[in-house]
């Protein structure tokens, strides 16, 4: 079943895509334009994106950046057919990609924290993942990060979906939390948690990256675009690795300079917007920005495996790589 859906998954992505390709940049005369897919909405979670653009950091890598706010499955088989050179996606896509025979290759870690986390009301007692039993759990669906980070707390306390009541509520956790329609929520770390608590809402929060170490959200390409084209992957990776240090180092500036990108941005409650940005940046803060752990891999891959969604272990040394860290 998985097998057909990500077939057509490709097939439908090879239909509709273009390339975002150019000839090799050799200055701002011929810059390589990248189309880069996010997986989600123009939002300040993508702020080091946003400052490596305001602050020329991929026109100095003589790179052309342009966003395309899509489904990280779409992106994963466009990059594997080589359709797109590069795309930001979760550790679990690149494993599930690659069962299915698309060369996607994980070349630096934005998210150094897997950023799901399991909310609740603090009337429900729910404390530790051992508390989820019995428990009606709301998640958009059976798929991407939010389903796996929280399978990965519910084996964590050696829990299964038939010790709890999951239910699909597509992406509408705010609400289904606020009006006790799920006793709790699967969600970002830095998101739904923030909104519900500016609505007044006393939670308790169970972090997946608490309780395991996942392989999480960063930039991938194809062994393709590494054989042929290493130097591109290396810029690339610079250019990000440049906008999520000086995000880090200064996040006020990073907020001015998202508004370009986020649409009404500077309308919103810049209080709410900039604990979202506060709350991500914990989870981007590492010693070496951009190295990927071998165990966070591991343990995504016995996740998958544990899930079903892998039927034998891959070989993980073809998944990532560390070669393009500065």
């Amino acid at each position: 079943m998985l097998k057909r859906i990500l077939l057509l998954i490709l097939l439908g992505a090879l239909v509709t895509a273009c390339s975002g390709e150019a000839g090799p940049g050799t200055g701002n005369e011929a810059l390589t334009r990248v189309k880069l897919p996010v997986g989600y909405i123009p939002n300040i979670q993508f702020a080091p994106l946003y400052v490596a653009i305001e602050k020329g950091y991929f026109r100095e890598a003589d790179i052309e950046l342009a966003f395309d706010y899509s489904f990280e499955t779409d992106a994963v088989a466009l990059v594997g057919a080589d359709e797109l050179q590069f795309a930001v996606v979760s550790g679990e896509q690149v494993l599930l990609a690659r069962a299915q025979g698309l060369p996607v290759v994980y070349v630096a870690a934005w998210y150094q924290q897997y950023p799901v986390a399991v909310v609740s009301k603090v009337e429900q007692g729910i404390l530790a993942p051992a508390d989820l039993k019995g428990k009606k759990i709301g998640l958009p669906g059976l798929y991407g990060a939010n389903y796996i980070g929280l399978e990965a707390l519910l084996f964590s306390a050696g829990l299964s979906d038939a010790d709890v009541t999951l239910d699909s509520i597509g992406f509408n956790q705010v609400e289904a939390l606020a009006t006790d329609q799920e006793q709790a929520v699967s969600v970002y770390a830095a998101n739904e948690p923030v909104q519900l608590r500016a609505q007044g809402y006393t939670l308790n929060e169970i972090r997946v990256a608490d309780h395991v170490q996942l392989a999480s959200n960063g930039l991938i390409t194809n062994e393709k675009t590494i054989a042929e084209n290493p130097e591109l992957v290396r810029r690339m990776a610079k250019a990000l690795l440049q906008g999520l240090e000086d995000t880090i180092s200064n996040p006020d500036e990073a907020y001015e300079l998202s508004k370009t990108h986020v649409p009404n941005l500077a309308e919103a409650d810049e209080a709410v917007q900039k604990e979202v940005l506060a709350l991500s940046i914990d989870l981007w803060q590492a010693e070496r920005p951009g190295f990927s752990d071998e165990q966070s891999w591991q343990n995504m891959q016995d996740t998958l495996l544990k899930m079903g969604l892998l039927e034998e272990a891959l070989d993980l040394e073809k998944a990532f790589t560390n070669e393009f860290v500065p």
